[in-house]
């Protein structure tokens, strides 16, 4: 009596396959629907709408200004570009005379910022591929030192320059502030996207007889230009905005920036709106060309988190 057995393998029970898709996928899709598109539109208008209103009274009529709201505009629709020839142009006490103080704010802002990125592209560099003793404690103390609040650093900081404060026609002592200041988030924002570039560019680089400089110039800065352009634009910004650092470290007009001239138009002539609105919007105008114009690498910069090769 033969038995026969059976080679057939056992029923395979249901296969689960895991959930397609990641966290960062499914949160894409609900941003990308049209209910999340509709907020975004209304939160975008209502952001702007105080923008809108500066920008609508400063080209109003003085009384207009001090007896009706900036949303009468469109009953009575006047215009006058007086304002902004007398915040800008004006000679006299009461004006804003604004045209001095906007060249001392570009003065300051563009070398300070052109030293900070400059100095944190080549301190991320050093910190992020070369090798040498300390190089991680270094990182640390650099990472550390943005918790300092600004406050507390001031008064030693000017006790330092004190003896330098008429450097570079008055300036050199803002130029150095803003750059120690600006330096410890710079660092850490650079390091941690050069350290995502590939080990085999720079390994090729060292195969083809390229030094640290030359890999620095000629691979590493193309390469993070999206990086550069974001702190590029936050160092603008608070550079162009700030006040305090203006405050401590400049003296008199030949020196001192748009934002300290604001500061006391709206002190002395409180009343005067009309020169404080168009002074206020004289003030926005060249942080809103440089974001404007470094928009698409500064969203590239915020969401690239490395280079895949």
């Amino acid at each position: 009596m033969s038995s026969t057995v059976s080679t057939d393998a056992p029923e395979a029970g249901p296969v689960t396959r895991p959930e397609t898709g990641s966290m960062a996928s499914r949160v894409r899709r609900k941003l990308a629907t049209r209910t999340a598109s509709i907020i975004s539109i209304i939160i975008a208008l209502i952001w702007t709408i105080p923008t809108f209103g500066l920008f609508v009274s400063s080209l109003r009529p003085e009384n207009d200004i001090k007896t009706t709201g900036w949303w009468t505009f469109f009953k009575h629709p006047t215009m006058t570009l007086d304002n902004y020839n007398e915040v800008v142009f004006g000679t006299s006490a009461s004006s804003g005379r604004l045209a001095s103080y906007f060249i001392n704010s570009l003065v300051i802002t563009v070398p300070a910022v052109l030293f900070s990125v400059s100095l944190a592209a080549m301190a991320a560099y050093a910190l992020s591929q070369l090798n040498f003793r300390g190089r991680d404690w270094i990182f640390i103390g650099v990472f550390a030192l943005q918790i300092v609040p600004l406050q507390m650093a001031l008064i030693p900081l000017l006790k330092m320059l004190n003896h330098y404060t008429e450097w570079g026609g008055g300036f050199f002592a803002v130029w150095f502030a803003h750059t120690c200041f600006g330096l410890p988030l710079g660092v850490f924002l650079l390091h941690n996207f050069m350290a995502e570039l590939p080990k085999e560019l720079f390994e090729a680089a060292r195969v083809d007889g390229a030094g640290p400089a030359m890999t620095f110039r000629r691979i590493v800065i193309p390469l993070i230009t999206p990086a550069l352009a974001s702190f590029t634009i936050f160092q603008f910004l608070w550079i162009w905005n700030d006040l305090l650092i203006a405050l401590v470290f400049t003296s008199g007009p030949g020196s001192r920036p748009l934002t300290v001239r604001l500061a006391e138009l709206a002190g002395t002539r409180g009343n005067d709106w009309q020169r404080l609105t168009s002074g206020a919007f004289v003030s926005m105008i060249i942080p809103l060309i440089v974001f404007l114009s470094l928009q698409r690498y500064f969203v590239r910069g915020l969401l690239a988190g490395g280079v895949k090769g």
